[in-house]
């Protein structure tokens, strides 16, 4: 199992999980959930729902990933798999992203 600390905005929104079989869990924190002026992290993951799961890493984490030559260069100067998406995203959406959200891995 994997775990990442999702951040909107440097604020924690939620917990990212690779479970052992490969399939994913996002979970927003309680924290987040109870106050209302916090906004969903994704039009995909709305903060409807405390607790989203799939057997894929969702969509919205996926296109935060590296593509073509970009992806191949950090793979190899950091020794990622290229089919390892959740190393992919630990290791490059930690500080600096396109968009609000950054991904932080957490020791278990």
């Amino acid at each position: 199992m994997r775990q990442a600390k999702v951040y909107f905005k440097k604020a924690a929104a939620g917990l990212l999980t690779q479970l052992d079989d490969g399939s994913f869990i996002f979970r927003y924190d309680d924290q987040w959930m109870v106050d209302n002026s916090k906004p969903s992290i994704s039009l995909t993951l709305p903060k409807e729902r405390q607790e989203y799961s799939s057997d894929h890493l969702f969509p919205f984490f996926y296109n935060m990933l590296p593509e073509g030559t970009n992806k191949k260069i950090v793979c190899m100067h950091m020794r990622i798999d290229e089919n390892d998406y959740f190393g992919l995203l630990l290791t490059t959406a930690q500080y600096d992203t396109i968009g609000a959200v950054t991904v932080k891995k957490m020791d278990i």
